[in-house]
């Protein structure tokens, strides 16, 4: 048995808009590493003891030098760019490692000691260390029994 549908754009047009958000928020929710040039996004961990926030940032090909990390309150910003070698006597078949300027930044919703902070890399890993403030770490507190 056939059904007939009454013809409405208005749906149409909903159906099309979900499509391309849709579209839009899988290329740009993964960080679009874009494919050798532009803007990437900087793959991280972080995790959390009970003295500090860990972050641990791959930077490939960079030399600690090339990175510029501020912490400004509560804002934590990671930047860089990755330059890709250039020469005139290659052909390239396939471009995957991302290329270009990275910019992340994170919030960190926790008092940090800002005089404490410290910075290594290793082996094309960053990472961070930082410290939480006295006032929020956890302390241990003893009960006195009554008299």
């Amino acid at each position: 048995m056939t059904r007939i549908t009454r013809f409405d754009p208005v749906r149409d047009m909903i159906t099309m808009k979900q499509a391309v958000d849709r579209m839009l928020d899988e290329t740009f929710a993964r960080g679009s590493e874009s494919r050798g040039t532009g803007a990437w996004l900087l793959p991280m961990d972080a995790y959390i003891t009970n003295e500090a926030i860990v972050i641990r940032a791959d930077v490939p090909g960079l030399n600690a030098d090339q990175l510029d990390i501020t912490l400004e309150g509560d804002q934590l910003t990671i930047r860089g760019e990755i330059q890709r070698e250039q020469a005139e006597d290659r052909k390239y078949v396939l471009l995957e490692r991302p290329t270009g300027k990275f910019e992340r930044t994170l919030n960190i919703n926790t008092p940090i000691d800002h005089n404490k902070v410290e910075a290594s890399f290793k082996d094309g890993v960053l990472t961070l260390m930082l410290p939480k403030s006295e006032a929020v770490k956890p302390r241990q507190i003893t009960v006195k029994a009554g008299k």
